[in-house]
């Protein structure tokens, strides 16, 4: 399963209050990738990957709900895991990053871990793929922009860079999931959005994002006082 990212960015709501967004976006050469790999919640963001083991992203979210600290939370489960040395696991939580990449993992196999962020991958064309997408979000940090295009934007520097080596693959998909702890009246559609089958699944993402961000906006156009009233009419 080839690469992706997990991030942690604090902010201040229009009330001044303090409150906290998680992000983890991914693609491969292979379809359906939203359905294995990504997971986040308003407790942080997950991504499990290489031989994937979907439990390892369902339950580590529900132990960062339940208040683990994402690297207590993911040692544990592949501690308890027999196929710990096939998996790449990585993540965010409100206090801290985590990453792990098995030593059987299929080359090149990485991984990284900045300031708020983790980027992991297996089955790329080189460790420059890693590199590119951390340094592409970490220039996105100070930018007035949803993080989900930001993360669709870092993918697209690491697909541009290499990526995935399978080339021999052309049926590809790309996903994405932010949550924040901030509480919306609808919340944004395209803070989770998939593309499950395509050939070109970091460029059709971002086509979908832009259409989503649309369709959002006019919604709330239209409907904003009926959602804040939970009253909405035909």
């Amino acid at each position: 399963m080839t690469f992706s990212i997990c991030v942690r960015e604090q902010y201040e709501d229009d009330e001044g209050t303090e409150q906290y967004r998680f992000g983890v976006a991914v693609t491969t050469r292979l379809a359906g990738v939203g359905t294995l790999c990504p997971f986040a919640n308003e407790y942080g963001a997950v991504a499990t990957q290489s031989l994937v083991n979907v439990n390892l992203g369902r339950t580590g979210i529900e132990y960062l709900e339940d208040g683990l600290a994402v690297g207590d939370a993911l040692e544990a489960l592949l501690q308890a895991d027999d196929g710990e040395s096939q998996r790449q696991l990585h993540g965010v939580d409100k206090n801290g990053e985590f990453a792990f990449s098995g030593e059987e993992c299929k080359g090149w196999f990485g991984h990284t871990v900045g300031e708020n962020y983790t980027v992991a991958g297996n089955l790329l064309t080189g460790e420059s793929v890693i590199d590119a997408t951390a340094e592409a979000y970490e220039e996105s940090k100070d930018e007035d922009r949803p993080l989900a295009f930001r993360l669709a934007d870092a993918l697209a520097t690491g697909h541009a860079e290499g990526g995935d080596k399978r080339e021999e693959l052309h049926v590809q998909s790309a996903a994405l999931l932010v949550r924040d702890t901030q509480e919306y009246p609808l919340d944004p559609s395209y803070n989770d959005i998939r593309v499950d089958a395509t050939e070109t699944p970091v460029v059709d993402l971002q086509e979908t994002l832009a259409l989503a961000q649309e369709g959002h906006e006019m919604a709330m156009e239209r409907y904003e006082e009926e959602y804040e009233e939970d009253e909405m009419t035909d």
